[in-house]
């Protein structure tokens, strides 16, 4: 069956493209109800970002699995002769958020849990983490720390193993959600005063050597996608943000990739309310080291 964007329920989405297929692969949080018990993950295919074949579970929990509940955002990575997912689950033992690491031999799955649990500290609230490889060949996971643990939430670092399997070190914090000049605070019922939110970072390097950060927050109490830079160039910064945010229609939690012609895409969810979600693709340029909507887009 033949799907289009507007049939897909999904969250978080990301794209893996496959150039020797010429397969588009998408990813994302696709329980009905994301804030309860976790299903698992499923995948969609497509050849032009538009036809869409799937659903395809590519994850369903063992009864050994250390979480049943709030299965997110999910990223695939191919590494060496294998695909690594990073994806966020809420333990059973502790009640708190962490992402953790699962691989599989093919892209569609089946996943299983490759890390020891999450990789992100076992007491804190983490979520959202993403690969990035630096300069040196050295992988991070850039992930969030969670608004509902420290109220101003930070966007943080963590150097990994080389096999992806556990953390080299401990995390280093890059920003706190209040300190980019575009975001607003949430008052959510359960929490006196100003609350600012962190979600969904992406790390994006260019050619020249420029190192961008798309994440979302919230912009007068509508979802949002902000872009920060790295002014040194690596990935401890300092992040310097962008004065207004990238989007803000009530989307967000973005990735950008490029596609078979060579065009760089970002992908976010919108609006960000569930079962409304759907996956939103808009092309973007770099243009005197900046990205930008392309100018059809605008």
């Amino acid at each position: 069956m033949k799907l289009s964007a507007k049939d897909i329920q999904i969250r978080d989405p990301f794209v893996v493209p496959i150039e020797a297929e010429g397969n588009y692969y998408l990813f994302g949080s696709t329980d009905r109800n994301v804030w309860g018990k976790g299903t698992g993950f499923d995948a969609y295919v497509s050849k032009d970002l538009e036809s869409w074949e799937g659903p395809f579970p590519v994850f369903r929990p063992d009864e050994t699995f250390f979480a049943e509940n709030h299965f997110w955002a999910p990223e695939v990575y191919v590494f060496g002769d294998k695909y690594y997912m990073f994806a966020t689950f809420r333990r059973k033992t502790n009640n708190r958020l962490g992402t953790a690491v699962l691989v599989s031999d093919h892209i569609l799955g089946p996943y299983t849990l490759y890390s020891d649990g999450p990789v992100t500290p076992q007491d804190w609230d983490a979520l959202d983490g993403t690969l990035y490889m630096d300069e040196e060949g050295q992988p991070w996971m850039v992930f969030c720390h969670e608004w509902q643990q420290i109220i101003d939430g930070e966007i943080c670092a963590v150097r990994l193993a080389p096999d992806l399997r556990s953390t080299m070190e401990e995390p280093i914090t890059l920003f706190r959600a209040s300190e980019a000049p575009w975001t607003t605070p949430v008052h959510p019922q359960q929490v006196e005063g100003d609350v600012y939110v962190t979600d969904g970072p992406f790390l994006m390097r260019t050619e020249s050597g420029e190192l961008f950060m798309l994440w979302a927050s919230f912009r007068e109490g509508r979802y949002a996608l902000g872009i920060a830079r790295s002014e040194s160039g690596s990935v401890k910064g300092p992040w310097v943000h962008e004065a207004e945010p990238f989007y803000q229609d009530d989307g967000g939690h973005g990735m950008i990739f490029r596609t078979f012609d060579g065009r760089l895409m970002v992908t976010i969810h919108a609006p960000n309310k569930t079962p409304e979600e759907r996956p939103y693709f808009f092309e973007v340029t770099l243009s005197g080291g900046a990205l930008k909507r392309a100018s059809s887009e605008e």
